[in-house]
């Protein structure tokens, strides 16, 4: 589905209580999940090792870690919507994250999104949480279920 486009911040805030675009799946590879294994120092045999996970892990294939779910979530939103007028965002935090199921590699994700909140902030800002659920394909519980803030200057 294609993105949203909003001019400015006040055209942003017509959408709150709303849910966004769904993007398309978003395939995890091996060597993601390796390069985020590498960057966070979390090597786990479940994560890294593909011939023991196929043999002694109950999923029969690493899986990715569950904060690499949320790390993408920023990823996941710019398939969601734009604003024209931003000149910059930030990842502000996390409430309520859970990781209801594993992420099996060469799964397929996208996120269902709902911008939840709007507020102020100074220096010409707002600050947004969205409820976000990364979804995997062909399975019935979900990746990650988090909420999700952002804040963005224009």
């Amino acid at each position: 589905m294609k993105p949203l486009e909003f001019t400015n911040f006040e055209d942003f805030k017509k959408i709150k209580g709303q849910q966004l675009p769904v993007g398309d799946w978003y395939t995890i590879t091996q060597q993601m999940i390796d390069d985020f294994a590498n960057a966070t120092l979390d090597k786990q045999w479940i994560h890294i090792d593909e011939k023991r996970a196929e043999k002694e892990s109950p999923f029969k294939a690493t899986i990715a870690h569950g904060f690499m779910s949320v790390a993408m979530i920023s990823k996941l939103l710019e398939a969601s919507f734009s604003i024209k007028s931003i000149k910059m965002g930030l990842n502000y935090g996390l409430n309520k994250v859970r990781f209801p199921n594993p992420v099996p590699v060469n799964s397929q994700l996208r996120m269902i999104t709902v911008v939840k909140e709007i507020k102020e902030m100074p220096h010409n800002g707002i600050k947004v949480t969205f409820s976000c659920t990364i979804a995997i394909k062909g399975q019935e519980k979900p990746a990650c279920v988090a909420e999700f803030l952002a804040a963005f200057f224009q």
